[in-house]
């Protein structure tokens, strides 16, 4: 059988059977079929040239010593990362590879977003902190002087829990003739910082005790986080009455 051999001086396809595509459909082509190839991918990198856009969505660059490529979270996405991305930190991202077919950009698309490293609690912690701080929030001039012995204590926590029967077990036994108000809270959950600062506030305006108590029993720092958010943080700060922490039993 003889080899074929083409004729260099012949077209390798007749111009009836050419099939031209336009810019668009070859950016549509690629994308459909990097759709359809890759599903969602884990990927490690650093995060640069991070840019917040007026509308929610969080656009930055991807990297790691050799290669970068750009990535995009949508506000939804983003609305519910417990830390704030900043340039310079090392990410964990769940997402998908896909083209902006505008520009024919390869582009990441982030669905979850986790620290690489620290955790994402206690990353969101720091920086919290960092920032309330900076606000004198936490400045020594700033705290209340504790009353030596109250005639009235406020005490913000669940009704269901063993804490709040230590705590009136402990004020019975050592200050039996202390009066004691309960603003019952949730503690752990959606919502329960908001409760609990919600509940500060309101002793604050009954204006009926002399030191207010904000705790619970023991926990992981998830079942603590209640209390580390900003709303708990600027009630206790706006308070007139001195609030004191009690997490634990005793």
């Amino acid at each position: 059988m003889r080899a074929f051999k083409p004729d260099p001086g012949l077209p390798l396809f007749e111009a009836v059977q050419r099939r031209f595509l336009s810019v668009t459909e070859l950016s549509e082509l690629v994308k459909r079929a990097l759709d359809a190839r890759l599903g969602a991918l884990w990927v490690r990198g650093e995060i640069s040239n991070l840019r917040a856009a007026p509308s929610g969505h969080l656009y930055f660059t991807l990297k790691d010593d050799k290669c970068q490529i750009a990535a995009v979270m949508f506000r939804r996405q983003g609305a519910a990362l417990r830390f704030r991305p900043e340039n310079g930190m090392a990410v964990l991202c769940l997402g998908r590879v896909s083209v902006y077919s505008t520009r024919g950009d390869l582009q990441f698309y982030v669905d979850e977003m986790e620290a690489h490293g620290k955790g994402a609690l206690y990353l969101a912690f720091e920086q919290l902190k960092a920032r309330l701080g900076t606000e004198g929030l936490f400045s020594p001039e700033r705290k209340k002087s504790l009353p030596f012995l109250p005639s009235a204590v406020g005490i913000v926590t669940s009704d269901r829990g063993a804490a709040l029967h230590d705590m009136l077990r402990i004020l019975r036994n050592r200050y039996p003739e202390r009066r004691v108000v309960i603003r019952p809270v949730r503690v752990q959950g959606d919502g329960a910082a908001e409760e609990i600062a919600a509940g500060i506030e309101d002793l604050n305006r009954l204006g009926a005790v002399d030191v207010i108590i904000v705790g619970r029993g023991g926990g992981s720092l998830e079942d603590l986080w209640a209390f580390n958010e900003e709303a708990v943080a600027r009630a206790i700060f706006a308070s007139t009455i001195p609030v004191v922490s009690a997490v634990g039993h005793e």
